[in-house]
């Protein structure tokens, strides 16, 4: 399936659903609106799942890997090899999204997208990579165009395969040397602000190592030039393997009509790659948490998402999207199973 034939059939949220969970929200056993956020998002969740008493029950989170050229720019305290090692980690249970997904009975998918070093093969590793690790984004376009379209058709079809398993909400989670540097580029040449303001301290830069931070992320922009409205353009040009993979998840998953929940800032630019191409995707995302890097809150306020969670998180993985996975099952499970005030035999407020 191309990608253009995936952004056709995916369709807006379900506005009668919501209109009627909305009603239904008044005559819970409740003050209206006493849920907060809660209720927002429940009505987000009737339209994503077509039905004022939706059931969003089994979560997966797909963790793409891979390296990035632009790691040679010294922009990042860790060696290249960490990716692997961390992909190595995952698969033996010893990460904090392992640690996590064990104590929420949450599917984990671990998805090598590009990692330089070679991997053994396992069992639990989903190898789509398209190339070993993206080119230098200061000497020209990270991947080709038709790599770029390969990412987004692999992410589509892990998020087909799990909801096919059975997974309502899907997460998404990343790991990559240097990957907040091409995240920021994302974020600066889609919103249109400065690498200044996209551009924040990854794996813990020092004021002067952040300054050559910033001058990569300008040096990859004009270098590059990607145009803002192309947004497979943004992603050949300043992305990486593994956000273009998660890119592909969240238009697989807004396909399948499933509640696509991001993780922090290298998953935002996945969703800001996806907004481009088909902004009808925005129906179906959640943002799981507001990551302490700056980027962030300017990728997630240019696609009008509102975080669910704020724990001074910047780990990735999908930690946080993890996280809020249970919140999406709560506030689904409120407007569901609540009892109306009267099936509950409870009195309603008096009328003004």
């Amino acid at each position: 399936m191309t990608i253009d034939v995936v952004v056709g059939d995916i369709r807006p949220g379900d506005s009668r659903a919501k209109r009627a969970a909305a009603e239904r929200h008044q005559r819970l056993t409740k003050p209206p609106g006493s849920l907060g956020r809660l209720e927002d998002l429940s009505l987000q969740l009737a339209g994503i799942f077509g039905t004022d008493r939706p059931t969003v029950q089994g979560a997966t989170v797909i963790v793409a890997a891979a390296d990035h050229g632009v790691a040679a720019q010294g922009v990042t305290g860790y060696p290249q090899a960490v990716t692997a090692q961390m992909v190595r980690n995952f698969l033996a249970g010893g990460a904090a999204i392992s640690v996590m997904a064990r104590s929420r009975g949450v599917d984990l998918v671990i998805v090598d997208a590009g990692v330089a070093t070679p991997l053994p093969a396992h069992p639990d590793l989903q190898v789509v990579a398209p190339g070993r690790g993206t080119r230098d984004i200061t000497q020209g376009p990270a991947m080709t165009r038709s790599q770029a379209e390969a990412c987004l058709r692999a992410g589509v079809a892990l998020s087909t395969a799990a909801a096919e398993r059975g997974a309502a909400i899907i997460g998404m989670g990343d790991m990559g040397i240097g990957n907040t540097t091409s995240a920021s580029a994302i974020t600066a040449a889609v919103t249109g602000a400065s690498p200044t303001q996209t551009t924040g301290r990854g794996t813990g830069r020092t004021d002067s190592e952040l300054a050559h931070k910033i001058a990569c992320v300008e040096r990859a922009l004009d270098v590059n030039h990607p145009d803002p409205i192309d947004g497979l353009e943004v992603l050949a040009k300043v992305g990486g393997f593994e956000i273009g993979v998660l890119a592909g998840v969240v238009l697989g998953g807004a396909l399948a009509g499933r509640a696509v929940v991001l993780d922090g800032f290298v998953s935002g630019t996945a969703g800001l790659i996806a907004h481009r191409c088909c902004p009808t995707v925005r129906d179906y995302l959640i943002a799981g948490h507001l990551s302490a890097e700056p980027g962030h809150r300017i990728a997630l306020e240019h696609m009008q998402l509102q975080p669910l969670l704020d724990l001074g998180m910047r780990l990735g993985e999908g930690t946080g999207a993890l996280l809020a996975a249970g919140l999406v099952e709560v506030a689904a499970a409120c407007l569901t199973e609540m009892a109306t005030f009267d099936e509950a035999g409870v009195s309603d407020r008096e009328p003004d």
